[in-house]
């Protein structure tokens, strides 16, 4: 039973990851042969996966036209952004004037490694990064549900910020600018701060647009 679950995560994980990529593209149809054949897994684990990656939203599962890989619509991006904007600008207000010189420390930490994740052109890893320094912000300002709701999204928004950045790999730079303004005005314990994020997912949200 342990392996099977182990397998099926595998699965799950490895399908995902393709998708999320690009390298199972939006509209494209995949069948359980070619995922079996290029996992080198057996049909039950990769049939729970899809199961799994169709209540996520990734895929459609159809007996008539096999697997599809489903496209994030435009109306969801423009939704998830404001979203964001709303709990993310939030989080800023709570935490500014109090957050710790510890916490401090972990966000400077994610932004050293994301300067050096913009310099290698590592556009996989500057997603990842870009994502925990949202995520530690919602974290810090301590209220569970905003992060619950986040982390739901997070596939999501790692898609999206791909996706942007394969499109246009320079925006690396501005998104790090931006990440460093950000947390500047949380070391001034800065009001400024929550602007400043507003700003950043707006931009981001008209970038995806262009």
């Amino acid at each position: 039973m342990e392996k099977n679950m182990l397998l099926k995560d595998v699965a799950y994980q490895k399908i995902k990851e393709r998708i999320l990529e690009e390298h199972y593209e939006a509209g494209q149809f995949l069948s359980e042969r070619t995922l079996i054949d290029e996992l080198g897994m057996s049909k039950t684990p990769i049939k729970n996966a899809l199961v799994r990656l169709e209540s996520e939203g990734f895929v459609t599962v159809s007996s008539k036209q096999g697997i599809i890989v489903n496209d994030i619509s435009i109306e969801k991006i423009n939704d998830i952004y404001s979203l964001r904007i709303a709990l993310e600008t939030f989080n800023c207000q709570e935490i500014y004037q109090r957050i710790t010189d510890e916490q401090l420390k972990e966000l400077q930490e994610n932004i050293e490694a994301t300067k050096k994740a913009a310099a290698d052109k590592d556009v996989r890893l500057f997603a990842t990064l870009d994502h925990e320094f949202h995520l530690a912000i919602s974290e810090f300002s301590g209220n569970n549900e905003i992060t619950r709701v986040l982390l739901n999204y997070q596939d999501h928004l790692r898609r999206i910020t791909l996706r942007h950045l394969k499109k246009e790999p320079a925006r690396v730079q501005k998104f790090y600018s931006e990440h460093l303004e950000i947390l500047q005005a949380l070391k001034d314990r800065d009001e400024r701060c929550s602007e400043l994020m507003k700003r950043h997912l707006l931009e981001s949200k008209m970038m995806y647009f262009q």
